[in-house]
């Protein structure tokens, strides 16, 4: 079944936590923090004297920094709701879940190139010399991941590297907060959207016979593994330390957008109703549900990636464009 679900890891792209602001001017700092830290304050959207506390999501983190935060501890005790991230799924009812127990034997290969390609058969050469290199220094002598699509051939590489140096997910501080805000009650709003799928079979079928034009993807992550290791250090050593300003300086070479492009125009993707408005309908439905939020809760709290709430087309700008005053952490 997790094979089938490899849309759902693609469409993990669309909400991944980046960075694409100015180039930073320090150096990077080759020791990553270590022990309990806050992460950033918390932004703050207001109406009168409604308030939307927003917490800035960040992935990759150090394996062995522990989180805690005062502040968001005192902000959910005092909150009424809890809005969820911004995210996608598949969406599967009970008549679609029948079919998806009657589509698993299409998922098996659904990871792996058409006819029995290799990595290094669809690859351009001087690109498959790099990748070769990365993989023998993160993944060792695994052959398995040959027969990969680049798309998914990379990103197993960039988890393995990440590893490597000692960093991690978010997910241990979102379950954190998570746990925080059902001990005080808050009723919780989800404000992902979900893209229906009723025929699971065909778009497995459909999906393993075509090529999708994932190169530039893959391309990009060799490009970062290259080049960015020691600057993801810095990147999350500001977030653990709340450092604002400096999260506002750090770019790095973009993979997400080349990923994106990879699924969103392959054709087992197009097929799927929504999907060609996906990132639209995923931020009208966040901007929906906040306004909600702030027009009837003295207090609400919300998540949001770092990318979102610094980037200034994102959707703390839109608040701010209709009227809400928007105040960064100090």
């Amino acid at each position: 079944m997790r094979n089938f679900f490899v849309f759902s890891l693609c469409l993990s792209l669309l909400t991944a936590p980046a960075w694409a602001q100015t180039a930073p001017d320090a150096a990077p700092e080759q020791i990553l923090i270590v022990g309990k830290r806050p992460g950033p304050g918390l932004w703050k959207v207001s109406k009168d004297d409604h308030v939307l506390w927003i917490f800035g999501t960040y992935s990759p983190l150090p394996l062995k920094m522990v989180w805690r935060s005062q502040q968001v501890e005192a902000v959910l005790a005092q909150s009424q709701e809890f809005l969820g991230a911004p995210g996608t799924s598949i969406g599967l009812g009970w008549a679609q879940a029948f079919n998806l127990m009657t589509a698993l034997p299409f998922a098996i290969g659904v990871k792996n190139n058409p006819d029995g390609a290799r990595l290094q058969d669809v690859v351009p050469a001087d690109v498959y010399a790099r990748w070769t290199v990365l993989k023998q220094k993160y993944i060792g002598d695994d052959t398995g991941i040959e027969t990969e699509r680049p798309i998914f051939a990379g990103q197993a590489l960039f988890q393995k590297a990440l590893t490597h140096a000692g960093l991690g997910g978010d997910g241990d501080v979102i379950a954190t907060i998570t746990q925080i805000s059902k001990k005080n009650k808050l009723a919780y709003t989800p404000t992902g959207i979900s893209l229906p799928l009723d025929n699971p079979r065909g778009v497995l079928r459909d999906f393993k016979k075509l090529q999708i034009e994932d190169l530039a993807c893959f391309s990009k992550i060799i490009d970062r593994l290259e080049v960015d290791l020691d600057a993801m250090r810095t990147r999350a050593n500001a977030w653990a330390i709340g450092d604002v300003e400096l999260m506002r300086k750090l770019s790095y070479p973009d993979q997400e957008s080349a990923c994106k492009s990879a699924v969103f125009n392959s054709p087992a993707m197009k097929s799927l109703p929504g999907a060609a408005a996906l990132e639209q309908r995923m931020r009208d439905t966040w901007l929906a549900a906040a306004e909600k939020a702030l027009s009837k809760n003295q207090s609400t709290f919300a998540m949001l990636p770092v990318s979102h709430i610094l980037n200034p087309d994102g959707m703390i700008a839109a608040l701010q464009a209709k009227g809400y005053v928007v105040e960064q952490p100090d």
